[in-house]
């Protein structure tokens, strides 16, 4: 079976509740979409926004607060907030990667092996039975290795380490200043062999939430590499299921999974920097544009808040005094501007009471994009 690239784009916005919102709690939401790009603090709540019917961002405070969706270094050694029944098998599918990244040359530049770091990650975990700040557990390292290893082996460890983020206050949950406490999901994965069944669990969920997709798209999105993820599937014979792309490429899939026509309506969203949606794929024309992805994903990185019309980003948004900035990328007709013209308002009213000018430290890349169409959406 052939699957369009227009076909693909739809069976993205189903699984990820892009084509309408929905009627669920935090929780069952964050399980739903696998996991929420957490670097910015306030992107978890804009991307849950876009997706569920009036959402209450207290009750995004809440899951967070009582652990039902965790904030940890997870997939592409990034920060993702995901379900806490997720957390354990997603880790384990990643610590070849983040034994390789956390425990890799920068760790051993301080004179550490890597087996240090495995025999340090216990004891560690044991002094964060309860939520330690950042300065603790780097005093912690610092009184058994010294000064001069402090710093970089505690950059190894915080990631490495089955830790999770603790909500420190602030008007999205996380602050500037992070604190830490044991992830407590049973025996602490050592070495650099991937755990099979995890990964097989971490490859099913993917294609629940971002399927169809190629070996590339779930190497991208976990940062795994290719072979093992290849195995994996080859494991899951009778599982999934494989479709023919619009270049010829193999895609797999869920059976029965949603997969909505080409022509299905997809409405005006602001979405939240970072939003998984915009990195889950190696081909990221999925969802982006080739002519503006470099536009918005930026040379270090950052990948800007943006505007998605008929499912596709067709520029990037910011707060400015009195509404919504919309730079639009190309022409877009009326109908569009009325859309992302109620979205602008619903938005401002969320901001509002947490922080009216976010991503405002971002707002330098704006000098650097080409003239384009840009209008005011009043609050």
């Amino acid at each position: 079976m052939k699957i369009t690239a227009r076909e693909l784009n739809r069976a993205t916005l189903s699984r990820q509740m892009l084509l309408e919102r929905e009627p669920l709690n935090v929780a069952d939401a964050v399980r739903r979409v696998v996991a929420l790009q957490a670097q910015h603090a306030a992107s978890p709540y804009l991307a849950l926004w876009n997706r569920l019917t009036g959402l209450v961002p207290a009750d995004v405070d809440a899951a967070f607060t009582g652990r039902a969706v965790v904030k940890a270094t997870l997939m592409r050694i990034t920060l993702h907030a995901v379900h806490a029944d997720d957390y354990q098998v997603f880790r384990e599918a990643m610590q070849p990667t983040l034994y390789g990244s956390r425990l890799g040359s920068r760790f051993a530049a301080t004179g550490l092996a890597p087996s240090d770091g495995d025999e340090l990650v216990p004891q560690l975990l044991a002094f964060a039975d309860r939520p330690r700040t950042a300065a603790e557990m780097q005093a912690w390292v610092e009184e058994r290795l010294g000064a001069g290893r402090k710093a970089g082996a505690w950059w190894g460890l915080r990631a490495y380490a089955p830790l999770h983020h603790v909500p420190t206050g602030g008007p999205w949950s996380f602050g500037t200043r992070s604190s830490f406490v044991a992830a407590r999901t049973g025996p602490v994965p050592t070495g650099k062999k991937t755990a099979p069944e995890a990964l097989q669990a971490l490859v099913l969920r993917y294609l629940e939430g971002f399927g169809p997709a190629s070996v590339a798209d779930v190497a991208q999105f976990s940062m795994v590499q290719r072979a093992p993820i290849r195995q994996a599937l080859l494991a899951l014979d009778g599982a999934v299921e494989q479709l023919e792309g619009p270049d010829g490429t193999t895609l797999f899939d869920i059976p029965g999974a949603p997969r909505p026509p080409s022509d299905t309506p997809a409405p005006a969203r602001l979405m939240a920097m970072w939003d998984s949606t915009l990195l889950a794929y190696a081909d990221r024309s999925r969802v982006i544009p080739p002519a503006w992805r470099r536009l918005v994903t930026r040379n270090n990185g950052d990948v800007l808040p943006t505007l998605l019309v008929d499912g596709y980003v067709a520029g990037v948004w910011r707060p400015v005094d009195g509404g919504i900035e919309a730079t639009a990328f190309h022409d877009l007709p009326s109908a569009a501007w009325e859309e992302l013209a109620a979205e602008a308002q619903a938005l401002t009213t969320v901001l509002a009471d947490r922080d009216p000018r976010v991503y405002s430290r971002y707002d330098h890349w704006w000098a650097k994009l080409p003239d384009a169409q840009v209008r005011l959406l009043p609050a």
